[in-house]
This record gives structure tokens, sequence and C-alpha cells, in this order.
């Protein structure tokens, strides 16, 4: 499959598709002939760099925080409202209905914002997907960011700045929470400062590919937590839920372990130079990016070991492999929207060392 990978600035070269070895070989070089050239390279030029370049209003950060703590109050006026209502009225087990609320939440909000940024994608002029090296094409210092684009980077910034408080004091803890917690900083790290120096049509991209997962995954959990309901088993949920396990990890892999690096990080590695030859900040975007494939291939372990367990009947039931096991220890901590909370052996100081 052949793409518009342009090798000069804005030339729209055709070439095919890069593969992983290519995006290794000429990442690296491309990456390091770069370090070499930065001769100035230091913390005052960084400083510089920052004032010359970032471009964020005080108004768009009181929005973000406005935005921020209208997803808190209206997530938990969904959970007192409507989650916990449906879960009473489901009858389902205590345990299913304690983390209902959360999935129902995410599965809202990923379903709206992975709508929007394929909207913006496959339904306007942006030819970013098909064309990955165009995200740079006319780059400019303080660009006007789109409107359409500003309002997918408001809702979103002000999701996951919402989200790094809920995975502390709302979510069930799990066994990689910690690593959620750090990965919605480094989320936010990158839509902040792709924001402020307008690399804005990188991250419409980045948020494509990663949010379609969120949507089969909280879609996922649900089934599994309805599949027993009101006494009884439904086998229709089994199903889909078994389903959407399969979808899932496909896709998991296919968007965030092969688009993700051979679109996104081929372009920002590569053809961000050629179009911009003088990029800002150019190695602390690409190691953020960088992070963030090291976790989906840190969670895609997960994947490969539930399917594993799946596969060599160690596992009966669809559950979530990053949960904390039944066995051990749990005290139920009500929170103040009237749901209740699982404390997890980390918390209670009662972890085992085979789950450090």
């Amino acid at each position: 499959m052949e793409r518009l990978y342009g090798g000069g600035r804005n030339s729209g070269v055709v070439e095919p598709m890069p593969g992983y070895v290519e995006l290794i070989s000429r990442g690296s070089t491309v990456m390091l002939g770069a370090y070499r050239d930065c001769k100035s390279c230091g913390v005052e030029l960084s400083k510089k760099t920052l004032l010359d370049n970032a471009l964020i209003t005080w108004v768009e950060v009181g929005l973000f925080f406005v935005c921020a703590v209208m997803w808190t109050l209206t997530r938990r006026g969904l959970t007192a409202c409507l989650f916990q209502p449906v879960a009473r009225w489901c009858q389902l087990k205590p345990r299913c209905a304690a983390k209902m609320p959360e999935s129902a939440w995410k599965l809202c909000f990923y379903s709206m914002s992975w709508s929007y940024s394929a909207y913006l994608l496959f339904c306007t002029h942006y030819s970013f997907f098909y064309n990955p090296p165009s995200v740079f094409y006319g780059w400019k210092r303080g660009m006007a960011v789109p409107a359409d684009i500003a309002l997918a980077y408001l809702i979103q910034g002000s999701f996951y700045g919402h989200s790094i408080y809920a995975s502390i004091y709302m979510d069930a803890w799990r066994r990689d929470s910690i690593v959620m917690v750090t990965h919605h900083i480094i989320t936010l790290a990158l839509i902040t400062f792709s924001y402020a120096f307008r690399y804005h049509n990188v991250g419409v991209l980045v948020l494509f590919l990663h949010d379609v997962n969120d949507v089969q995954l909280e879609f996922t959990k649900l089934n599994v937590y309805f599949k027993t309901r009101g006494g009884g088993y439904h086998p229709a949920n089994s199903i889909i839920s078994t389903l959407g396990c399969i979808s899932f990890s496909v896709t998991w892999f296919w968007f965030r372990l092969y688009w993700f690096p051979l679109k996104v990080l081929y372009a920002t590695c590569v053809s961000s130079l050629a179009s911009v030859p003088d990029i800002p900040f150019y190695f602390f975007f690409n190691c953020l990016l960088l992070l963030l494939l090291l976790m989906n291939i840190y969670w895609f372990l997960y994947i490969v070991f539930f399917v594993v367990k799946v596969l060599t009947g160690q596992m009966r039931e669809l559950n979530d492999v990053r949960e904390y096991e039944e066995e051990e220890e749990e005290e139920e901590e009500p929170l103040r929207d009237g749901s209740v909370k699982y404390r997890s052996p980390v918390q209670n100081g009662l972890v085992k060392d085979k789950h450090l």
C-alpha cells in the first residue's frame, strides 16, 4: 500500500508506507544526525526555544480547568443518577456493580471522542491519516489552530486532567494503575505541548489511533459484568465479551503497535525535519511519543498473557488480568459520589511479592 510520504518540504513524493526496519534504520539515523548537528543544544537554548515558540493563553488554561472539573462532576452525576441505578436494577454482583459505573463512563466518553477524531480525519479536508507527513506541511510558529481541532484538544486535554485525579481517587485500583497514572501524565504533557508548539495535526492522529481501543475495552468489560445478573447467567453477553476481547487484541496491535509507530513516529522522527529543518523540541516530543509506544507494548504483554491463560485453560471465564485476585483481601471504601471503591492490596499494604 503506497501513500504520500514526502521527502522534502511539502514535496508530495510518493513512497511506500515504511516498515519496522525502515522506521528503526532511518529514524535512528535522522535522530543521530540531528543530535550531532545540534551543537548549541542545552538549557539556555531550550529556554529560548520555549519562550519563542510556545503559545497558550490564560483563557485556554482557564477553560482546561473548568472542563476538567466539569468532567469530574458529570461523572459523579451520571454515576449517582444513571449507572448505579442501572446496576441495582439489573442486580449485578456486588463487585461488578462497583466497577460497572467506571466502564460505563469511559465507554461514553471514548465513544464520543473517537467518533469526533474519526470525523476530523475522514469527513473533512484533513489528510493526516493517509498522508502523515502532511501534519508538518505549512507549519509556522504561533500559527492559528483551527476551531474544530482546538475543540478536540480542549475535550481531550481536560479529560486527561480529570483522569489523573480519577485514576487515584475514583477508579478501581489495579496492578497497572501506577502505569496508568503515568500514561495520563505523559498524554496530558503531549497534548499540552503539542498544542502550545502547534503540533496539533499530529495530536489528532495520535488520539484517533489510541481511543478506539478504549471503546472496545470498556464495551467488553461491561458485557463481562452483565453476563451474570439477576441471579442468572446470560450467554449472549458472554459471547459478545469474547468477540470484543478478540477484536480488542487485534486492533490494539494494529492501531497502537503498527499504525502508530509507522505513521506517527516515522512522520515525527523523519518527515518532520524534511518539512521543518529547525523544528523546535524535536527530541523532547519524540521521546514522549516513544514512551507512549513503550507503554503500549507493556499493556500488550498483558493481552498476550491473557490469551495464553485462555488457550492453556488456566482461565475459564473472561477477567481483567490487571485486577488483583479475589482471594486477596480488599476493603470497601465509600466514595463521595455514593459509589463503592475496592481498596487494593497495594493501598492496604497486603500485596504479595508475585504482584510486585
